[in-house]
């Protein structure tokens, strides 16, 4: 089996949609990973240098030895000048990410299918080496100076992106613990917002109803007198009521349904023949 080496504190969490893991092998070219998707297997990650994202040559080189790859080893790629070629079609956009004008476009990338054994970490060390020509043999006879990359010494890790963005730290995905966390966290968030608004108002004032506004009376032939204490202060005497002149009503008008021949204030007298 291959060996692995923990990531470093410079390594990158997360390249396209594989978290990494660990290590497994490193050139002035690029680095070799090993990662996994959300819900997916392993796979071996191999992410360009920062020197070699920025030449245009490298990255054409890094291209041509994934389009000659078998369509089964690929299991996807991502990153500039990454999208043509015969595994044109494994190639994921980043587009829809958010991005800075400052910041340099991502370095290419691709993701490999991997056993763990080292004939597929030596599989990666060959593509490495062809992208910095370190294991090229020339094509004649040396002369002259040494030819050297410019960007040979520029070997940090490549522009990457990471979103949505992980937790502080988070090297892994998400298990059953931190979603279990997750929801105890937010039931006792919704628990104590439900005790507040309890504590807040029960100890607010009953408001009592409005009181009914009156009527004003209404209506004709015999409405009942006004109280006398509500007349002007001139000492005008009220004006009489209907009971005054001997009629069959009473001074306070009464509320009660009439009943035999007679008739409440204003009705009309009874027709005998019907």
């Amino acid at each position: 089996m291959a060996e692995q080496f923990p990531l470093t504190d410079e390594d990158p969490v997360k390249v396209g949609d594989f978290w990494l893991d660990a290590r497994l092998t490193a050139t002035p070219a690029g680095m070799a990973f090993v990662g996994h998707e959300d819900g997916g297997d392993s796979a071996m990650l191999l992410l360009l240098s920062e020197g070699a994202a920025q030449d245009a040559a490298a990255r054409a080189r890094f291209s041509g030895e994934i389009n000659a790859m078998h369509i089964d080893t690929v299991v996807a790629r991502g990153g500039q000048d990454q999208e043509d070629g015969r595994m044109g079609g494994r190639f994921r956009s980043e587009d829809d990410d958010p991005q800075l004008d400052s910041k340099a476009p991502l370095a290419p990338w691709v993701a490999l299918a991997f056993d763990g054994s080292r004939r597929a970490v030596t599989e990666a060390r060959r593509i490495l080496l062809a992208i910095d020509l370190t294991a090229t043999p020339p094509l004649s006879k040396p002369a002259g100076p040494d030819y050297r990359l410019h960007w040979i010494d520029k070997t940090g890790h490549g522009t990457t992106r990471v979103w949505p963005l992980p937790w502080p730290g988070k090297k892994d995905r998400a298990g059953w613990v931190t979603m279990l966390v997750s929801f105890l966290l937010m039931a006792l968030i919704a628990a104590l917002a439900l005790l507040l608004a309890i504590l807040l108002f029960q100890n607010q004032p009953l408001v009592d109803a409005p009181q009914p506004i009156p009527s004003p009376a209404s209506g004709s032939g015999g409405s009942g007198s006004p109280d006398p204490s509500q007349s002007g202060s001139g000492g005008t005497p009220s004006s009489p009521s209907s009971g005054d002149n001997g009629g069959k009503y009473s001074e306070t008008p009464s509320m009660l349904q009439p009943s035999g021949d007679q008739s409440g204030p204003g009705d009309p007298s009874p027709n005998p023949k019907l």
